[in-house]
């Protein structure tokens, strides 16, 4: 359980009294519960449902948004026990802050618009035919331009401050031709280290190599490569000035 109030008191308080039901919400009662939050006027439906978290099209007095939904009690964990809606709370507390920084760096993310409990509102990324493709469902003629967007895009993300913790062709969408990242959750911070800086830098440099390699087995179909070890390499200088991992 986090040490930090990162809970709204609301939860809080129905943490301490015991109140909170153990059980999975239904669709009807999530619904009710983003409208009753206040984080849209209108739910149109489920856009998509993944093991730890559900994503919702909703409107805000017309304007389209997704809306995302920490399950509360099931997670992709095996054999672990439940995970409880404090822990649930600050996940959502935490992509949140993450894609609010990267958007602040210019980053083409979902722009945030609020969080309520385990609950995230943000900018929705498609039309009235859909939501935005994943990157892994589209297939281009001529692929080089939109990797080098990609890579643009990792880029400026860590000059935001941020590095992706679960970079793939499955968190980038593309909409209106330009790459989207979404699915920040593990999402790291290295503007700001903390107390023990060599841990986050390792982890932000693991997860640039892991989501480099990712994107290199993608753009292979095209015959494009990517040097991942050199790319990593000048990411991981650009945000370890002291050469802490050096």
């Amino acid at each position: 359980m986090p040490n930090t109030p990162i809970l709204d008191r609301s939860v809080q308080w129905r943490l301490d009294a015991g109140t909170i039901e153990l059980h999975e919400p239904t669709y009807r009662e999530t619904v009710e519960a983003i409208l009753s939050a206040g984080l849209a006027t209108e739910v149109v439906g489920l856009i998509s449902a993944g093991k730890e978290a559900s994503v919702y099209l909703a409107r805000y007095d017309g304007a389209p948004l997704a809306i995302k939904v920490y399950r509360l009690y099931r997670t992709s964990h095996r054999g672990g026990r439940p995970v409880k809606a404090d822990s649930m709370g600050w996940r959502a507390a935490h992509e949140f802050e993450i894609l609010r920084q990267a958007w602040k760096g210019g980053v083409r993310v979902p722009a945030p618009a609020r969080r309520v409990e385990h609950r995230l509102a943000m900018r929705y990324l498609g039309d009235d035919d859909g939501p935005a493709p994943r990157l892994h469902d589209v297939r281009f003629g001529d692929a080089e331009p939109f990797l080098d967007a990609v890579l643009d895009g990792v880029r400026r993300m860590t000059r935001a401050g941020v590095v992706h913790g679960d970079l793939s062709a499955f968190n980038v969408l593309v909409h209106d031709g330009d790459p989207w990242f979404i699915d920040l959750a593990q999402g790291i911070r290295v503007d700001r280290l903390g107390t023990a800086p060599w841990q986050q830098l390792t982890r932000a440099g693991e997860a640039l190599d892991h989501g480099l390699r990712a994107l290199a087995a993608y753009f292979r179909r095209y015959r494009l490569d990517i040097d991942v070890p050199s790319i990593r390499s000048d990411l991981v200088a650009s945000f370890d000035t002291r050469g802490v991992l050096r």
